[in-house]
């Protein structure tokens, strides 16, 4: 399956002063066929050195970090010669040997034509006890496919082709198709192996099923996080957040018969493992937009809209009905739906504002970054005119103009009232683009 990320990583090999790369990302994300994928088209030989399977390995880590010492071990173990400058040496599940990241200091300083790559998830955990390369690794968010790759996979290369352009009004027709396949999408997920289950088979409920194991394989997880947080307390908040996505939350509402230093550190976790992601309030009053964000203040999204769907128990023959997709589920489906595709377009942090005044409902679902500006993203159904929120921010800020209205309507750009309407299908195309 094809994944954006390969222009990255393409980016990353060309690089005159390159430095090992680190993928971060969720479990099973696709970090670890896309990273082999990559070293098979691009390099004479990928070496795989996966260190969760291979426990045995990590001794080669274990003594002095001098590079060529490693390589020598490492080729005594592969089997092979591992030649700078025209294999890849690819280091999986490196979080489970903290010595790993650190030896990849040395690779860089000592091998420089050496290309590294490095992956896992957990990272974070593991470098607790170690010190990290900071200075000598770079790195890459990787997280679940977004629509346009759910469209390549689902052999609609047309269609993935203008979803990943700037948004323009398209055909009636096209327009349908491509809503469609939103719907389609929003049920689905961007998991891998929930996609390569519904591409080969057409069927929604073959996805479903892969959902349930995905989501029973990260509670299964939750036993690597303790003794730091009860998995109990990690398993309630998990599920509270998928249904409370859309919604500014508290973490007293998040969990039941935990503290909420307990339930606080349960939920910075799994934001840690990248399976909760945090969108806190902010000011459209300048960038960066984090520097005087809220940690108070905070909505939540999980890491896919698929497990979403799942771990709320969603009545999928009732909401996959709805002829309106900014109604299934109370909306809740489209705010993930925008959340993960602003990502997947490079927003690393995702923000939105509410309105500090005393007794004020005035919400905007998000806040991005575009060339240098902030502009405001509202996630509605409807006409201009009901867009109060948006508008009073504009009215506020008006250095935000114009604000973003994406939504199950054509593209329509509204100067009067400076906003640009955008279907749901063009969240990616318009914060990002492809040439």
């Amino acid at each position: 399956m094809e994944r954006f990320i390969v222009d990255e990583l393409l980016t990353w090999k060309d690089q005159t002063r390159r430095k090992p790369l680190v993928v971060r990302g969720a479990r099973q994300v696709g970090k670890t066929w896309s990273i082999v994928d990559f070293g098979r088209e691009h390099f004479d030989a990928v070496h795989v050195v996966d260190l969760e399977r291979r426990p045995e390995w990590h001794r080669i880590f274990a003594g002095d970090l001098v590079a060529a010492e490693m390589l020598s071990e490492l080729e005594v173990f592969l089997n092979a010669r591992i030649e700078p400058g025209r294999d890849l040496l690819f280091i999986d599940e490196i979080q489970s040997c903290p010595r790993a990241i650190t030896a990849l200091r040395y690779f860089y300083e000592d091998c420089p034509d050496l290309h590294v790559i490095a992956a896992g998830s957990l990272l974070e955990f593991a470098t607790r006890d170690v010190s990290f390369p900071v200075g000598r690794v770079q790195f890459l968010e990787m997280g679940p496919m977004c629509f346009a790759e759910f469209l390549l996979a689902t052999d609609r290369g047309r269609l993935a082709e203008i979803v990943a352009m700037p948004p323009e009004r398209q055909p009636d027709s096209v327009h349908a198709l491509l809503m469609e396949g939103v719907r389609r999408y929003m049920f689905v997920g961007g998991m891998p192996e929930c996609v390569a289950a519904y591409a080969e088979t057409g069927r929604l409920r073959e996805a479903f099923e892969v959902q349930a194991e995905l989501v029973n394989a990260y509670r299964e997880d939750f036993a690597k996080y303790t003794p730091q947080v009860n998995r109990h307390c990690l398993n309630a908040v998990l599920a509270s957040v998928a249904r409370s996505v859309g919604r500014q939350t508290k973490y007293a509402n998040l969990a039941e018969g935990f503290s909420n230093p307990t339930i606080k550190k349960g939920f910075d976790l799994l934001c840690l493992a990248r399976v909760v992601r945090k969108v806190r309030a902010a000011s459209p009053s300048g960038l960066p937009l984090g520097a005087g964000a809220s940690e108070r203040k905070f909505k939540a999204l999980v890491v896919d809209i698929g497990l979403m769907q799942h771990l709320c128990g969603m009545q999928v023959e009732v909401e996959y009905a709805r002829t309106d997709l900014l109604a299934i589920f109370q909306g809740a489906l489209a705010e993930q739906f925008v959340g993960q595709e602003l990502a997947a377009a490079g927003q690393s942090e995702l923000f939105y504002w509410a309105r500090e005044a005393r007794n004020s409902s005035a919400e905007v679902d998000y806040l991005t970054a575009i060339d240098g500006r902030t502009r405001p993203v509202e996630v509605k159904g409807g006409a201009a005119g009901r867009l109060k929120s948006l508008h009073l921010l504009l009215k506020t800020f008006p250095d935000c103009a114009p604000g973003y209205v994406f939504s199950g309507a054509p593209y329509a750009e509204l100067p009067e009232q400076r906003l640009v309407f955008v279907p749901l299908y063009g969240v990616y195309g318009a914060m990002r683009g492809r040439p």
